[in-house]
């Protein structure tokens, strides 16, 4: 008798795993994302949704190469462009948590030499200002070099900063954000792309990073610009730094593995990392960031002042008018997360603080539409597909 009990339970438990299982708009999932490849005749699409701390959905749509007509895999990884920012906000705040460095620290006392603006030469630059795009730092063509802001290079590096004064303007930055890498590298004293991975990829279980020689490079989409009238490959998305490496400078040569745009990774890794931020710093039992400081990356610094602005936190926005649900279109229910675009590519991490949902998506190369983002548009047809109500 205890034994047909006992298989009785477990019999009740696969039938509700199944019927919960079933429920999930498969499907229609499919469906949605397919259209969206069609309407922007897109390579490749990869997509990842989460509700309640879980991947419900993880598939690949299109082609991993044009050439070879290779199918999309669900672990092949992108360059994702600036939600690489996120991670190296997310490491920088582990030294925060740590005491060893602040977010009001001047960045001159972390990088070792002079940076301000000299518009406003007696207001310090923060880190927090950095990570917030408020620095007033403006990109040069080549923001992958930091002499663009040092004195000894560059004199008084008048034209890499805004007039306005630091903390009072928003301007989004490249160059801030591999300045915030550096700093990392200069922090800690190990090299950024080994930080990142150690502390943050590895430390969840992920496969990704930014140094593509300790990746399988198979494993790499390739990504492609369409260019009068069609798709060229993107030969500098995965480029080998192995022969800089001799002149590698440590705490002033990490933007050359990209701080603001330079992780590889998975659509379904990805959601795992973004899982971390959903709860607040922890995921499956590992902690990365306290929650105080993982609520600070959630917390905008910045508010929409002018168009074309974005409601800045932390290396993470709140998506304000993105989700055709009006419930999500008002103050303290706007969602969360970033976007990234490069070599074209583009990829989004956005979810949901108060009703649990979260959504990746990234495509190797699409036509662009001028009177429709590819992001917003593949976001919502996910959304009204699977977890709008």
């Amino acid at each position: 008798m205890r034994i047909n009990k006992f298989f009785m339970a477990i019999a009740a438990f696969v039938l509700l795993f199944a019927s919960s299982c079933s429920t999930f708009p498969t499907e229609q999932t499919d469906q949605a994302i397919q259209t969206v490849l069609e309407e922007f005749q897109a390579v490749g699409i990869s997509a990842a949704v989460v509700k309640d701390g879980e991947i419900v959905y993880n598939k690949s749509f299109g082609y991993k190469d044009l050439e070879s007509k290779t199918p999309l895999a669900n672990d092949d990884m992108m360059r994702i462009a600036s939600i690489s920012k996120s991670f190296t906000a997310t490491s920088l705040l582990q030294l925060v948590d740590q005491g060893i460095i602040s977010l009001d620290d001047d960045v001159s006392d972390l990088i070792g030499f002079t940076i301000r603006n000299p518009h406003h030469p007696d207001t310090p630059i923060t880190l927090k200002m950095v990570l917030s795009h408020t620095a007033s730092i403006r990109d040069k063509e080549d923001y992958f070099t930091l002499d663009h802001l040092n004195p000894a290079v560059y004199g008084d590096c008048a034209e890499s900063y805004f007039a306005y004064k630091p903390g009072e303007g928003y301007c989004y930055s490249n160059m801030g954000l591999n300045l915030a890498g550096t700093i990392l590298e200069k922090v800690s004293g190990v090299r950024f792309d080994q930080y990142v991975k150690e502390n943050v990829i590895n430390r969840l279980g992920l496969y990704g990073g930014h140094n593509i020689d300790s990746l399988d490079a198979s494993k790499f989409a390739r990504l492609y610009n369409f260019r009068d009238g069609e798709f060229v490959e993107s030969t500098g998305a995965y480029r080998s730094i192995a022969e800089d490496m001799p002149n590698y400078v440590m705490g002033y040569s990490a933007p050359r593995f990209s701080p603001t745009g330079g992780v590889k990774i998975s659509a379904h890794d990805l959601a795992i990392y973004m899982m971390m931020h959903m709860n607040y710093g922890e995921y499956n039992g590992v902690r990365l960031i306290s929650e105080e400081s993982s609520k600070l990356m959630q917390t905008p610094v910045w508010m929409i002042q002018n168009e074309g602005e974005d409601q800045y936190c932390l290396c993470l926005k709140e998506f304000v008018d993105y989700i055709d649900d009006p419930k999500y279109n008002v103050a303290g229910n706007y969602p969360i997360g970033h976007t990234g675009g490069a070599y074209g590519l583009n990829s989004i991490m956005i979810w949901s603080p108060a009703d649990g949902w979260g959504i990746v998506a990234m495509t190797n190369g699409y036509v662009w539409d001028p009177d429709k983002s590819f992001l917003q548009t593949i976001t919502n047809a996910i959304y009204n597909a699977c977890i709008k109500e």
